[in-house]
């Protein structure tokens, strides 16, 4: 079953795309809306060596009560980590990134109080504190205005743009070997300098539109009735996610869909940058798309709930940050109240 409200995942990729109506493809032979891809072995092309992850869990712990003001205390743990694959097919962490975020409102809390706990932060090596009312992250976008969703969208914020991105431009860009990130892209990635990328998100939006062709032969489809013809081994053709096609986008079946729940299981959807806005070459795509098919997890069903979309290599990258993470017992046992300020 599907969950009633849209995950931060979902949400984030609606968020940084500019257009809802797609009307053109942008790669060099866009004749065909499904195009056949062959999977393609590492032992043939070992293209994608190096992959990605991070993973953010949020914790409410207390409220925070100083005279008539209140604010909801939160912990996240974030942590991202990237995997380099070698020629043998064994996988080794290159770098990994864990840090301990505790979240609240400045705006209600009293300039003593916030610099006395920031002085204290700042001598625990691993933790930051940050606020929830800063106006820098999705949280505003969204429209969220409850102070406790607003500490994950802060935490989630924090992971893609100080541990992701830092760990991306670790990797060199001057070969050819393509990394792969979990998720959709962030505008951040439309000036992309770095090493080749690629954005796979497993939950995204489910609001496009696509009117392709011209005139009264005008084919208009949503999101589900481009993906239901979609067949195990096949891509879509390569769209524009915004006017200038800054990155592109496109969809690759993993799985076939006979016996799935509904059209957009066993489907990812790829995200690569486009600095140059230049229709993208159909034979890279397909054999980035052949590559991909290649990674499809081996996790059986039930083992996660994104099963029928995993790439195992994040799959992999995912289970190393989330090792690294201390338990729900320890967090706990690691608080102390009341948190008392020397005055």
């Amino acid at each position: 079953m599907d969950l009633v409200t849209p995950e931060l995942e979902e949400v984030y990729n609606r968020l940084t795309g500019s257009e809802t109506t797609i009307q053109c493809t942008f790669e060099t032979s866009s004749h065909l809306l499904y195009r056949a891809i062959r999977l393609i072995h590492r032992s043939e092309e070992h293209r994608l060596r190096y992959f990605l992850d991070g993973s953010a869990k949020t914790y409410f712990i207390g409220t925070v009560l100083e005279e008539d003001r209140s604010t909801p205390v939160e912990v996240s743990q974030v942590g991202a980590t990237i995997l380099q694959r070698q020629n043998d097919g064994r996988i080794r962490v290159t770098k990994m990134r864990r840090e301990i975020l505790l979240t609240l409102n400045k705006s209600q809390l009293s300039d003593h109080l916030w610099n006395s706990l920031d002085n204290v932060i700042q001598r625990l090596e691993g933790f930051t504190l940050r606020d929830t009312a800063t106006k820098s992250h999705n949280g505003e976008k969204i429209g969220s205005t409850d102070t406790r969703p607003r500490g994950a969208h802060r935490a989630n914020w924090y992971l893609r743009n100080e541990l992701q991105i830092p760990l991306a431009h670790a990797v060199s860009r001057d070969h050819k070997d393509w990394l792969v990130l979990d998720g959709s892209l962030g505008t951040e990635y439309e000036t992309w300098e770095g090493a080749p990328l690629l954005g796979i998100a497993k939950n995204f939006r489910h609001d496009f539109r696509f009117e392709l062709g011209k005139g009264p032969r005008v084919q208009q489809l949503n999101l589900f009735n481009l993906l239901k013809d979609l067949r195990e081994n096949q891509r879509t053709s390569v769209f524009p996610r915004d006017r200038e096609g800054k990155i592109v986008f496109w969809y690759v079946r993993l799985r076939p869909n006979k016996g799935l729940d509904y059209p957009l299981m066993g489907v990812v959807k790829v995200e690569m940058p486009n600095p140059d806005c230049n229709p993208v070459d159909s034979e890279l795509v397909d054999q980035i798309s052949g590559c991909i098919l290649a990674e499809k997890s081996v996790a059986p069903y039930g083992r996660n709930r994104y099963w029928h979309a995993h790439l195992y290599p994040l799959y992999l990258a995912e289970r190393v940050v989330q090792t690294q993470f201390h338990s729900e017992e320890v967090l706990k046992s690691g608080v102390r109240w009341p948190f008392q300020v020397s005055r």
